[in-house]
């Protein structure tokens, strides 16, 4: 049977009117393109990604991953530069995005997991400018969407990575800041629980094609190195994760991060001084300050050329008064005071006093106090890990040889750290046990630290109830220096002693 003409042309007409009128779903699909657009960002190849999201948006313009992609350039962006100005006008993009995100399609497990995720990188973005309440509403909001989602999507791993981070973290932090746990009402973790399922995801990794399998191995080693206290695991972690230093600036900052808080400082210049340069990548003028650290940290002559690079090209505000300290020690140790003058001062009136690297920089300049080259030579062979250096050099003098009470104090403390890293366990104690009996009235960290350090001898002994001891002193000092980075460890460890029911 023949369709007349007229009646065929009309119901022509009506196809491609529905055809022009009906929108297509939005949806969430991380192609071949979208994925290359990620690990540019990931690379911080800021353009190069862009240009990809760009040709993207044209060729696949309901392919919602656009946003969480420009969301993780918003983040990297302001996470290293640390301008506020900066992060106020990329912020007006955060409300834009989860507009976006949320006109996709709910039955995608990217619905939920994109919005967490975007939440908690404006957390982490908002507590570089002490945003915290908003930060902490922000990961609360995360916590409940990913929650949700996993009630979902059961099977969809890349959620349990997020969680298991938040759960880890959620009794690790400071008293000072346990308002914020209110806020955070419904969160409950622990360091065990999530490790267990960040572990399970990088068992799922090894056997299935994970998109944010890297992510997640940083985030582990990460535990292992800060809450676990396994810093020879966490480093056999990053040096297994196919991690591409000379190709990724990131990528050069965890290892060489890594290496550096476990010992192996020669290895870390090594990793920094081939770190990927060129205007392909976004400027990340923390990787000069590391370095210059870690020279310092071997007593190199040419230190202080990092340093100075760092402070001079860095508009940032972290690490800039501590900067200024490390170069004015560099100066001291040289015998040049009016330059060590010169930057301690510069530590009063320059970068601000949030973290606190920065905070016991400005404090050690208002005090006006110089530090004995004896304990800081010492002290900067410890950081660098060059444990017997520094062990055989504070030996040849002894605590009467210092004439007030916080250089005996600091000499005590140091020959504990030091016989410490050398498994002089005995030795160790002992040392820790007199700077705390000598210091705990001081305001000074080391008989905190020495509580702290203590605690973790005894959990390694296997001595749960004296290290849990130990670890309340710790909590129960406040020292004007690295207070909060000293009780979130203690609680750490008080949180890993509650699964030996000692």
């Amino acid at each position: 049977m023949s369709i007349n003409p007229t009646i065929k042309f009309f119901l022509v007409g009506i196809f491609i009117s529905i055809a022009l009128f009906v929108k297509a779903t939005p949806y969430f699909e991380y192609t071949p393109e979208a994925k290359q657009a990620y690990q540019k960002a990931l690379s911080l190849r800021f353009e190069e990604a862009r240009h990809i999201l760009d040709w993207i948006k044209t060729n696949e313009p309901d392919n919602r991953v656009v946003y969480h992609i420009e969301n993780y350039i918003d983040f990297f962006t302001i996470f290293i530069n640390e301008e506020e100005e900066e992060f106020k006008r990329l912020e007006k993009n955060k409300s834009y995005r989860l507009k976006k995100i949320q006109e996709g399609s709910k039955d995608s497990p990217y619905y939920l997991y994109i919005q967490a995720e975007m939440r908690l990188q404006w957390a982490l973005a908002r507590l570089k400018f002490e945003e915290y309440v908003v930060a902490f509403n922000e990961v609360s909001k995360a916590y409940k969407q990913l929650k949700e989602n996993q009630k979902k999507f059961p099977n969809f791993i890349a959620n349990q990575k997020s969680l298991g981070i938040l759960h880890a973290l959620i009794g690790t932090i400071p008293d000072n800041y346990q308002w914020g746990v209110k806020i955070l009402g419904g969160m409950s973790g622990s360091i065990e629980q999530g490790r267990a399922e960040i572990e399970d995801v990088l068992t799922y990794a090894k056997n299935n094609d994970f998109l944010f399998e890297q992510e997640t191995i940083v985030m582990y080693a990460w535990l292992l190195l800060h809450l676990k206290n396994q810093e020879d695991q966490a480093w056999q972690i990053v040096q297994k994760a196919h991690l591409q230093p000379t190709k990724n600036p990131l990528a050069c900052f965890t290892l060489a991060n890594v290496a550096m808080r476990t010992g192996r400082n020669d290895t870390a210049i090594h990793i920094l001084e081939n770190r990927p340069q060129g205007s392909v990548f976004h400027d990340f003028y923390y990787l000069d300050y590391m370095l210059g650290l870690a020279k310092l940290y071997r007593l190199d002559l040419d230190a202080n050329y990092y340093i100075e690079n760092y402070i001079n090209y860095y508009k940032g505000q972290n690490y800039i008064k501590e900067a200024h300290q490390k170069l004015a020690w560099f100066y001291l140790l040289k015998g040049n005071l009016a330059t060590y003058h010169d930057n301690m001062r510069h530590c009063q009136t320059r970068g601000v006093a949030i973290i606190d690297g920065d905070k016991t920089a400005l404090q050690e300049a208002n005090k006006g106090t110089i530090p004995n080259k004896i304990l800081l030579k010492a002290r900067l062979l410890f950081d660098g890990g060059y444990y017997h250096k520094a062990y055989t050099f504070l030996k040849e003098t002894s605590k009467n040889n210092f004439s007030n009470n916080r250089y005996q104090l600091e000499y005590t403390y140091r020959l504990g750290r030091i016989s410490h890293k050398l498994r002089k366990y005995e030795e160790a104690l002992d040392y820790y046990n007199y700077t705390i009996e000598e210091g705990k009235n001081e305001r000074f960290f080391y008989a905190c630290n020495a509580a702290l350090q203590m605690g973790n001898i005894y959990e390694k002994l296997l001595l749960y109830s004296k290290a849990d001891e130990y670890y309340k002193i710790c909590l129960s000092l406040t020292p004007d220096e690295y207070r909060s980075s000293l009780h979130q460890k203690a609680k750490a460890g008080r949180n890993r002693l509650k699964v030996y029911n000692y």
